[in-house]
């Protein structure tokens, strides 16, 4: 068993490594063929068909690149099919997904406090909304819709929010922020291997069979490949989440998505502009900064929003962070909530050693680690995992109150 658990856990390292690599390599190509693309400038000598060209230097040489807006008049000896990026980075992460969220489905993808439901159940409508996603985005494309570019685009942010809040209505908030994620990197990658790549490979079979390729083909490709464009950043966030429970484990966590998406259009805008040499619209990072104030703000559920009693009112003021009589609760509450893993012999099944290397077992531990519990399981709920202890809403506004009151005690 304890064999097991290892290889498990460096099987999981290595698919996030591999992950990683191959994002790194999609995403990079991703912005630089849309810079390319956008810093393209039509020149009067370009030859027949050609649609802009462009001068680059890098490497300590220098490039010279003519962009086609259909195809060249006569096949090239060589092309360089960029798609492979796409879809390892796609297969990497559906195994990082097994790996880590059905593998691990009863910690990591079901809340039983949200939707108590069957790890087989929760691994089926995690696999039909990632299915049902692509259907929903292609037929949406494909419609009348579809013809007008960013109504298109205003639909599908809809689309998004929806999943969003739909997600954080099935999974755990680390798991509804993943499928988010997911959810968009798979309309993504499907975009390249349903549309985009075939799309492509039509017109090279029109130019060696001599026809004179539909121009149609290029311009579905490019919708696609602009939908990209702007989800790419959105992505990463999600995908960086769950390092992050304050993203994903608050009250506001779809808004917090729905926000997410909206910096992902700042992002680009300003990268598309420079890029396309129409100034550096330095507004968009402007808006970028607010959307990110307005994120952290909900990220602490304000009783504003939610009538939520002032923490202070739940327990007593704790002046410090160990020692004080009060602390009697926060000690018992976690040695139920949290040692079962937080322990130099952790007893939760599958689990051979502490977390992080964060164990909770006596005072000192508990008080060094007072930031992390505040923020882990009092601010958010990320923890414990799948809310799999049952701690119940009180007894996170206990935490919560514990360490500000502490925090306030030093400052007084």
């Amino acid at each position: 068993m304890y064999e097991y658990a290892i290889a498990w856990e460096w099987l999981a390292f290595a698919a996030r490594w591999f992950h990683v690599i191959t994002a790194i390599a999609w995403i990079g190509s991703s912005f630089y063929f849309i810079a390319l693309d956008l810093g393209l400038v039509k020149r009067p000598h370009l030859p027949p068909g050609a649609y802009g060209e462009e001068w680059q230097v890098h490497g300590g040489g220098f490039y010279h690149i003519q962009k086609y807006l259909v195809a060249p008049a006569q096949m090239p000896e060589h092309l360089t099919w960029f798609k492979y990026e796409s879809y390892f980075t796609w297969i990497s992460g559906f195994l990082m997904l097994c790996i880590v969220y059905y593998g691990g489905a009863d910690l990591f993808l079901i809340d039983r406090h949200v939707l108590d439901i069957s790890p087989p159940v929760a691994i089926l409508i995690s696999l039909g909304s990632l299915a049902l996603g692509w259907v929903v985005y292609d037929l949406l494309c494909k419609s009348p819709l579809g013809r007008n570019t960013w109504g298109l685009m205003a639909v599908l942010y809809v689309v998004l929010v929806f999943m969003a809040w739909g997600y954080t209505q099935l999974f755990t908030g680390r798991a509804a922020f993943l499928h988010l994620g997911a959810f968009t990197a798979t309309i993504m990658s499907a975009n390249v291997f349903m549309i985009i790549i075939p799309n492509q490979k039509i017109v090279v079979a029109d130019l060696i069979a001599g026809r004179v390729p539909d121009p149609k083909y290029g311009q579905v490709a490019k919708q696609r490949s602009l939908h990209n464009n702007y989800l790419t950043l959105p992505v990463i966030f999600f995908m960086l989440s769950n390092h992050y429970p304050l993203s994903f484990g608050t009250q506001f966590n779809w808004v917090i998505a729905a926000l997410v998406f909206l910096m992902g259009v700042t992002i680009r805008h300003w990268f598309n502009t420079t890029h396309a040499r129409k100034g550096r619209p330095t507004w968009t990072w402007i808006v970028t900064v607010i959307l990110f104030i307005l994120i952290m703000w909900l990220s602490t559920v304000p009783k504003l929003l939610t009538g939520e009693t002032d923490a202070a009112a739940v327990a007593p003021a704790f002046q410090q962070f160990a020692g004080d009589p009060h602390f009697t609760a926060v000690k018992q509450l976690v040695s139920t909530r949290c040692s079962m893993c937080h322990a130099a012999e952790p007893a939760y099944e599958g689990i051979v050693r502490p977390p992080n290397g964060v164990m909770l077992e006596n005072d000192a531990e508990i008080a060094a680690h007072a930031r992390e519990i505040y923020l882990q399981a009092g601010r958010s709920h990320a923890m414990p995992p799948g809310n799999i202890t049952d701690i119940t809403p009180d007894e996170r506004k206990l935490l919560v109150a514990w360490f500000e009151s502490a925090v306030e005690g030093k400052k007084q």
